[in-house]
Protein backbone atom coordinates (compact mmCIF):
# COMPACT_ATOMS: atom_id res chain seq x y z
CA UNK A 1 0.00 0.00 0.00
CA UNK A 2 2.84 2.41 0.81
CA UNK A 3 4.17 2.00 -2.74
CA UNK A 4 1.23 3.96 -4.10
CA UNK A 5 2.63 7.05 -2.34
CA UNK A 6 6.26 6.45 -3.34
CA UNK A 7 6.31 4.78 -6.76
CA UNK A 8 6.12 6.80 -9.96
CA UNK A 9 3.01 4.91 -11.07
CA UNK A 10 1.35 5.43 -7.69
CA UNK A 11 2.06 9.16 -7.73
CA UNK A 12 0.62 9.48 -11.23
CA UNK A 13 -2.47 7.54 -10.15
CA UNK A 14 -3.08 9.75 -7.11
CA UNK A 15 -2.44 12.90 -9.13
CA UNK A 16 -4.90 11.72 -11.79
CA UNK A 17 -7.63 10.91 -9.26
CA UNK A 18 -7.16 14.29 -7.60
CA UNK A 19 -7.24 15.93 -11.03
CA UNK A 20 -10.52 14.25 -11.97
CA UNK A 21 -11.98 15.38 -8.66
CA UNK A 22 -10.97 18.97 -9.46
CA UNK A 23 -12.39 18.63 -12.97
CA UNK A 24 -15.82 17.85 -11.50
CA UNK A 25 -15.50 20.69 -9.00
CA UNK A 26 -14.83 23.22 -11.78
CA UNK A 27 -18.20 22.41 -13.34
CA UNK A 28 -20.03 22.78 -10.03
CA UNK A 29 -18.28 26.05 -9.24
CA UNK A 30 -19.04 27.40 -12.70
CA UNK A 31 -22.72 26.55 -12.27
CA UNK A 32 -22.87 28.55 -9.06
CA UNK A 33 -21.02 31.51 -10.60
CA UNK A 34 -23.45 31.58 -13.53
CA UNK A 35 -26.23 32.41 -11.06
CA UNK A 36 -24.90 35.97 -11.10
CA UNK A 37 -25.85 36.42 -14.75
CA UNK A 38 -28.88 34.12 -14.86
CA UNK A 39 -30.75 35.97 -12.11
CA UNK A 40 -31.03 39.74 -11.81
CA UNK A 41 -31.33 39.48 -8.03
CA UNK A 42 -27.77 39.24 -6.62
CA UNK A 43 -29.13 37.58 -3.49
CA UNK A 44 -29.67 34.35 -5.43
CA UNK A 45 -25.89 34.02 -5.76
CA UNK A 46 -25.27 35.31 -2.23
CA UNK A 47 -27.64 32.73 -0.76
CA UNK A 48 -26.02 29.93 -2.77
CA UNK A 49 -22.59 31.08 -1.59
CA UNK A 50 -23.93 31.25 1.97
CA UNK A 51 -25.08 27.63 1.78
CA UNK A 52 -21.68 26.64 0.38
CA UNK A 53 -19.91 28.32 3.28
CA UNK A 54 -22.14 27.16 6.14
CA UNK A 55 -23.45 23.69 5.26
CA UNK A 56 -21.53 21.04 7.21
CA UNK A 57 -21.44 18.61 4.28
CA UNK A 58 -20.11 21.34 2.02
CA UNK A 59 -17.48 22.23 4.62
CA UNK A 60 -16.33 18.60 4.67
CA UNK A 61 -16.25 18.61 0.88
CA UNK A 62 -14.23 21.82 1.07
CA UNK A 63 -11.55 20.09 3.11
CA UNK A 64 -11.48 17.23 0.61
CA UNK A 65 -11.22 19.77 -2.20
CA UNK A 66 -8.22 21.52 -0.67
CA UNK A 67 -6.66 18.13 0.02
CA UNK A 68 -7.22 17.07 -3.58
CA UNK A 69 -5.74 20.29 -4.90
CA UNK A 70 -2.66 20.03 -2.68
CA UNK A 71 -2.24 16.36 -3.57
CA UNK A 72 -2.49 17.13 -7.28
CA UNK A 73 -0.05 20.02 -7.01
CA UNK A 74 2.52 18.24 -4.82
CA UNK A 75 2.66 15.06 -6.87
CA UNK A 76 2.76 17.05 -10.13
CA UNK A 77 5.74 18.99 -8.79
CA UNK A 78 7.49 15.84 -7.56
CA UNK A 79 7.02 14.08 -10.90
CA UNK A 80 8.25 17.13 -12.81
CA UNK A 81 11.38 17.37 -10.67
CA UNK A 82 12.00 13.65 -11.09
CA UNK A 83 11.73 14.08 -14.87
CA UNK A 84 14.22 16.95 -14.79
CA UNK A 85 16.65 14.91 -12.68
CA UNK A 86 16.28 11.88 -14.96
CA UNK A 87 17.12 14.04 -17.98
CA UNK A 88 19.68 16.58 -16.74
CA UNK A 89 21.23 17.06 -20.17
CA UNK A 90 18.98 18.19 -22.99
CA UNK A 91 19.60 17.09 -26.52
CA UNK A 92 20.99 19.69 -28.91
CA UNK A 93 17.76 19.37 -30.81
CA UNK A 94 14.80 18.36 -28.65
CA UNK A 95 12.58 15.66 -30.04
CA UNK A 96 8.96 16.71 -29.55
CA UNK A 97 7.48 14.43 -32.16
CA UNK A 98 5.62 12.39 -29.58
CA UNK A 99 4.77 15.32 -27.34
CA UNK A 100 1.53 17.24 -27.75
CA UNK A 101 1.49 21.02 -27.80
CA UNK A 102 -0.44 21.11 -24.53
CA UNK A 103 1.84 18.70 -22.66
CA UNK A 104 4.95 20.75 -23.44
CA UNK A 105 3.70 23.65 -21.35
CA UNK A 106 1.91 21.84 -18.51
CA UNK A 107 4.24 23.18 -15.82
CA UNK A 108 3.97 26.73 -17.20
CA UNK A 109 0.17 26.76 -17.40
CA UNK A 110 0.03 25.14 -13.96
CA UNK A 111 2.14 27.92 -12.41
CA UNK A 112 0.08 30.67 -14.05
CA UNK A 113 -3.12 28.98 -12.86
CA UNK A 114 -1.66 28.65 -9.36
CA UNK A 115 -0.94 32.40 -9.21
CA UNK A 116 -4.53 33.12 -10.22
CA UNK A 117 -5.92 30.67 -7.65
CA UNK A 118 -3.86 32.22 -4.84
CA UNK A 119 -5.19 35.69 -5.73
CA UNK A 120 -8.74 34.34 -6.05
CA UNK A 121 -8.41 32.44 -2.77
CA UNK A 122 -7.21 35.53 -0.89
CA UNK A 123 -9.82 37.73 -2.52
CA UNK A 124 -12.82 35.64 -1.51
CA UNK A 125 -12.18 32.69 0.81
CA UNK A 126 -9.77 34.50 3.13
CA UNK A 127 -11.91 37.62 3.12
CA UNK A 128 -15.05 35.61 3.91
CA UNK A 129 -13.51 33.65 6.75
CA UNK A 130 -10.89 35.94 8.21
CA UNK A 131 -11.32 39.36 6.62
CA UNK A 132 -14.04 41.95 6.33
CA UNK A 133 -16.19 41.01 3.39
CA UNK A 134 -19.12 43.32 2.73
CA UNK A 135 -22.37 42.04 4.19
CA UNK A 136 -26.08 42.39 3.59
CA UNK A 137 -28.93 41.43 5.92
CA UNK A 138 -32.04 39.77 4.49
CA UNK A 139 -34.85 38.54 6.76
CA UNK A 140 -32.53 38.77 9.74
CA UNK A 141 -29.85 36.61 8.13
CA UNK A 142 -26.39 38.05 7.45
CA UNK A 143 -24.95 37.21 4.03
CA UNK A 144 -21.60 38.05 2.47
CA UNK A 145 -22.40 40.29 -0.48
CA UNK A 146 -19.96 38.63 -2.86
CA UNK A 147 -22.27 39.16 -5.83
CA UNK A 148 -21.86 42.94 -5.63
CA UNK A 149 -18.10 42.60 -5.17
CA UNK A 150 -17.83 40.34 -8.21
CA UNK A 151 -19.94 42.67 -10.33
CA UNK A 152 -17.79 45.65 -9.25
CA UNK A 153 -14.58 43.80 -10.16
CA UNK A 154 -15.92 42.74 -13.55
CA UNK A 155 -16.66 46.36 -14.35
CA UNK A 156 -12.88 46.92 -14.42
CA UNK A 157 -11.38 46.00 -17.80
CA UNK A 158 -7.89 45.01 -16.50
CA UNK A 159 -9.45 42.52 -14.09
CA UNK A 160 -11.70 41.12 -16.84
CA UNK A 161 -8.68 40.59 -19.11
CA UNK A 162 -6.65 38.99 -16.32
CA UNK A 163 -9.54 36.70 -15.37
CA UNK A 164 -10.18 35.51 -18.91
CA UNK A 165 -6.45 35.06 -19.61
CA UNK A 166 -6.13 32.91 -16.49
CA UNK A 167 -8.91 30.61 -17.65
CA UNK A 168 -7.45 30.37 -21.16
CA UNK A 169 -4.21 29.10 -19.61
CA UNK A 170 -6.24 26.79 -17.39
CA UNK A 171 -7.99 25.51 -20.51
CA UNK A 172 -4.64 24.58 -22.08
CA UNK A 173 -3.72 22.81 -18.85
CA UNK A 174 -7.03 20.94 -18.77
CA UNK A 175 -6.81 19.63 -22.34
CA UNK A 176 -3.70 17.62 -21.58
CA UNK A 177 -4.56 16.98 -17.92
CA UNK A 178 -7.94 15.49 -18.82
CA UNK A 179 -6.37 13.10 -21.32
CA UNK A 180 -3.46 12.24 -19.04
CA UNK A 181 -5.72 11.43 -16.10
CA UNK A 182 -7.80 8.91 -18.04
CA UNK A 183 -4.69 7.49 -19.68
CA UNK A 184 -3.22 6.82 -16.25
CA UNK A 185 -6.46 5.09 -15.26
CA UNK A 186 -6.05 2.65 -18.17
CA UNK A 187 -8.02 4.31 -20.97
CA UNK A 188 -5.04 4.37 -23.32
CA UNK A 189 -6.42 2.43 -26.27
CA UNK A 190 -6.82 3.22 -29.95
CA UNK A 191 -10.58 2.82 -29.52
CA UNK A 192 -10.93 5.08 -26.49
CA UNK A 193 -8.12 7.64 -26.91
CA UNK A 194 -9.80 9.66 -29.72
CA UNK A 195 -13.00 9.83 -27.63
CA UNK A 196 -11.09 11.01 -24.55
CA UNK A 197 -9.23 13.60 -26.64
CA UNK A 198 -12.50 14.89 -28.05
CA UNK A 199 -14.10 15.07 -24.60
CA UNK A 200 -11.04 16.87 -23.25
CA UNK A 201 -11.39 19.61 -25.86
CA UNK A 202 -15.16 19.88 -25.34
CA UNK A 203 -14.84 19.99 -21.55
CA UNK A 204 -12.02 22.56 -21.62
CA UNK A 205 -13.98 24.73 -24.07
CA UNK A 206 -17.04 24.63 -21.82
CA UNK A 207 -14.98 25.62 -18.78
CA UNK A 208 -13.14 28.45 -20.50
CA UNK A 209 -16.28 29.65 -22.29
CA UNK A 210 -18.52 29.44 -19.23
CA UNK A 211 -16.16 31.21 -16.84
CA UNK A 212 -15.20 33.84 -19.46
CA UNK A 213 -18.82 34.59 -20.34
CA UNK A 214 -19.51 35.89 -16.83
CA UNK A 215 -17.05 38.82 -16.78
CA UNK A 216 -17.76 39.72 -20.42
CA UNK A 217 -21.52 39.78 -19.81
CA UNK A 218 -21.18 41.87 -16.66
CA UNK A 219 -18.66 44.29 -18.19
CA UNK A 220 -20.88 45.07 -21.18
CA UNK A 221 -24.14 44.97 -19.21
Amino acid sequence: MSSIFTSSVGKKLLMSLAGIFLIVFLLVHMGINLLIVIYEDPMVYNKAAHIMSTNILIKIFEIILFGGFLLHMIYALILQIQNWIARPNRYNKANYSNTSFFSKFMIHTALITLVFLVIHFMDFYIKANFGHASEVIVDGVVYHDFATEIIDKFKMLPFVIFYIAAFVFLGFHLVHGFQSAFKTLGMDHKRYTPIVQFLAIIYSSIIVGGYSFIPVYIYFL
